[in-house]
């Protein structure tokens, strides 16, 4: 892998290789319909990823998690462990957070991006995310002062379930919207929105299975076109007892 074509690419093989996961084919969902807030469709994505691999349960476990699901989220993509109440650390992020900070970003807490008066209340969603469990959705502004613009930002945390079954990994996502300048950059809490999950209900699951059901029925047919199913002629061999093969002996 001495050549990779593109920046994705790049950020595929760091997400991978810094947390030694192997990626996983069945636990690759591309997500190609979402609705997205204009600028923040990496968090969309994320969302509907984890969602995706849930399924009927409440959540996850991070060795379901495979970077390939997300490759055009990834640089804005980043995996934490809790380490006590209110504090978790980044154990891998994508570039756009080193960015923000302007150094890697792997061991921190993640309340190292946000301003002091307000680190409090991003524990207490942190705690929020662990222990109902519950997805949180944070809006963030950045700090004003000289050259460092303004920036808006939004934050997503995902529980997700460790090896061990307890909840102790977040699968998160932020994307700051403005220009970088001087760095490090950290943000006040303007909002954060908690909605606590549940596993869907049964009639839920049953839908979307016979959705999935259709849509692969609908697949098969449009591959196959007018062609005449392959079993079809057997049977009609079969009722005219004529046999498939015939021995042809030669002795010349």
């Amino acid at each position: 892998m001495d050549m990779w074509p593109t920046d994705a690419t790049k950020a595929l093989w760091k997400f991978v290789t810094m947390d030694k996961t192997e990626p996983k084919a069945h636990n690759i969902i591309t997500m190609t319909q979402f609705r997205a807030e204009t600028g923040y469709t990496a968090i969309s994505q994320v969302e509907a990823y984890w969602e995706s691999l849930r399924g009927a349960r409440m959540m996850p476990k991070r060795s379901e998690i495979d970077p390939r699901g997300i490759e055009n989220a990834l640089g804005y993509t980043f995996v934490l462990e809790r380490l006590a109440p209110g504090i978790a650390r980044v154990r891998i992020a994508g570039s756009h957070l080193s960015d923000l900070m302007g150094m890697e970003v792997r061991g921190m807490p993640i309340t190292a991006f946000i301003a002091p008066p307000f680190r409090k209340r991003m524990s207490e969603a942190l705690e929020e995310v662990f222990r109902r469990p519950a997805v949180s959705d944070i809006r963030l502004a950045s700090e004003l002062s000289q050259g460092k613009p303004h920036m808006e930002a939004r934050m997503l945390l995902l529980p997700m379930k460790s090896d061990l079954g307890d909840i102790s990994r977040a699968l998160g996502c932020f994307v700051a919207q403005g220009e970088i300048g001087r760095t490090p950059r950290r943000f006040d809490v303007v909002d954060a929105r908690i909605r606590r999950i549940s596993a869907p209900s049964a009639a839920a699951v049953a839908q979307a299975e016979r959705a999935k059901k259709t849509q692969e029925a609908a697949s098969v047919q449009s591959a196959t076109g007018m062609e005449e199913p392959a079993s079809s002629f057997g049977a009609r061999a079969r009722r005219l007892d004529v046999p498939y093969l015939r021995l042809v002996k030669s002795d010349d």
